[in-house]
């Protein structure tokens, strides 16, 4: 049987990325927080943190960790169920959500779950590709992502398409697309890119030419709000999703390089257990986000 002292002591080293902020979170000592998780390793047997800056959980650790924050996540929901004055607290839920989804529709959501009851929410952002991770390492109870995710214990809900466009400003075009979006002036237009995880870009290409380009100049702006500002600008061109860039497409800020769009598929994943959040969140999810993806 499971010690849940000491894997609180765990959950609370990765969570708050240091010793330090677990230990003011748990209200004990440094001292007794890596006493706790060194206990832990001698009775699991396994390494279950990577003593690094922040501190990251092994592959074991991750398993841990996703167990402790679904009993943890099933033990606020009894506790809300059986006592009149847990009635009156927060309940919070995590959720992984990929960056273009947080800058375009993800918010409304967001803002119809929260006026309802009293919730607190914590938003992870990652790539569309990357989402899935947090979910399987048990740091979210659910995630959007362009991926399902076929986990025991978990769900997945499909919820439509994101349409993307190659788009640049009309200084830009005059520059670098006077004669088209071709290999040619491809290979030598400065792009820019969310993250080195973002292979958007590379796929949109791809499926464009029909073969891979390499070692194209690029920027790197990981806010999706700060890279459209970056094309509107003139310093680049970008795959943005066509619903956050209508309106510059339609005032002629942006022009649209190609006809050819791509389109992202989204899924919501998320523990497949019995909770009263998970699935208020999940009916927002799906009511609201229809207005917004194909």
């Amino acid at each position: 049987m499971f010690d849940y002292k000491l894997i609180e002591a765990f959950a609370a080293v990765i969570t708050e990325q240091g010793f330090e902020k677990a230990s003011l979170r748990l209200n004990i000592t440094q001292s007794a927080i890596s006493q706790r998780i060194k206990l832990l390793e001698e009775q699991t047997g396994q390494v279950l943190i990577v003593r690094s800056t922040p501190p990251k959980a092994t592959v074991h650790g991750k398993k841990l960790l996703k167990h402790f924050q679904m009993v943890s996540h099933l033990e606020n929901e009894l506790k809300h169920d059986f006592f009149y004055e847990e009635k009156s607290d927060f309940r919070k839920i995590s959720v992984g959500v990929n960056a273009d989804s947080l800058a375009t529709w993800f918010m409304d959501i967001c803002y119809s779950f929260l006026d309802d009851k009293k919730y607190i929410i914590d938003i992870r952002v990652d790539d569309q590709d990357e989402t899935d991770k947090m979910l399987k390492n048990g740091e979210v109870s659910g995630c959007i992502g362009s991926k399902k995710i076929f986990v025991q214990g978990c769900k997945t809900l499909y919820l439509g398409k994101m349409k993307y466009r190659a788009a640049a400003s009309k200084t830009f075009v005059k520059k670098y697309f006077k004669k088209g979006f071709t290999l040619k002036s491809v290979e030598k237009a400065p792009l820019v890119l969310f993250n080195r995880k973002d292979r958007l870009h590379d796929n949109f290409l791809k499926m464009v030419f029909e073969r891979e380009i390499l070692n194209l100049p690029s920027h790197f702006i990981p806010s999706s709000e700060k890279f459209l500002e970056f094309i509107l600008k003139g310093y680049a061109y970008g795959i943005v999703p066509e619903h956050q860039a209508e309106k510059f497409f339609e005032n002629g800020s942006l022009l649209q390089l190609t006809e050819i769009t791509f389109d992202i598929p989204l899924y919501w994943n998320c523990w497949n257990i019995k909770s009263e959040i998970i699935d208020h969140f999940t009916n927002k999810l799906l009511e609201i986000s229809k207005k917004f993806i194909l």
